[in-house]
């Protein structure tokens, strides 16, 4: 292979060589000299995931799982030391019960305000729906009081003599009857 060719696994090799910190610094000097340079760099760092990869991780560096996983592991280890293993475990079921406990409490306080806000929620359906049957029932009483007035001037007027009538007339056909 020519020296041309050659070069970019050399350089691959020796920022590599010197970590994460070479690669970023890489990255960046590709930027200010010209920027699609940089680009590229950062576009092979994502997707040969030299950001992602760490050396000094321990045994599990390529695992998935996640780091609580490994923390777990590591903490349910023994340390050889019984009281400290016998004060890790109660401490440990002692914070569970708490966070359970919590988690409860959060459940119950979130029940209690939905409760609330539907109940008041109901409450102000209720009233609405009182008012409009109130404003209905004023409106039919309304109506009534003036369907009575004009019905009671109705019948005073058929009551009153002929000569308080309007016209003084005792012909009651129509006017388009009259002579």
């Amino acid at each position: 292979m020519s020296t041309v060719a050659s070069w970019p696994l050399q350089a691959e090799q020796w920022l590599d060589e010197r970590g994460k910190g070479a690669w970023i610094a890489a990255m960046i000097l590709g930027f200010v000299i010209f920027w699609p340079v940089g680009l590229a760099i950062l576009a092979y760092m994502i997707w040969s995931k030299r950001m992602t990869s760490c050396r000094s991780r321990g045994p599990w560096r390529h695992s998935r799982a996640p780091a609580s996983v490994h923390a777990r592991r590591h903490l349910s280890g023994s340390s050889g030391n019984a009281a400290f293993d016998a004060y890790k475990a109660e401490t440990l079921s002692r914070l569970e019960e708490e966070q359970r406990n919590f988690e409860a409490f959060l459940k119950r306080l979130r029940d209690s305000k939905d409760k609330a806000e539907f109940d008041q929620f109901m409450e102000e359906r209720a009233r609405r729906a009182r008012e409009a049957r109130a404003d209905a029932d004023f409106d039919d009483e309304a109506d009534l009081a003036e369907d009575d007035g004009a019905d009671r001037h109705r019948h005073e007027a058929r009551r009153a003599p002929a000569s308080h009538r309007r016209g003084g007339e005792d012909d009651d056909r129509p006017l388009e009857a009259r002579p």
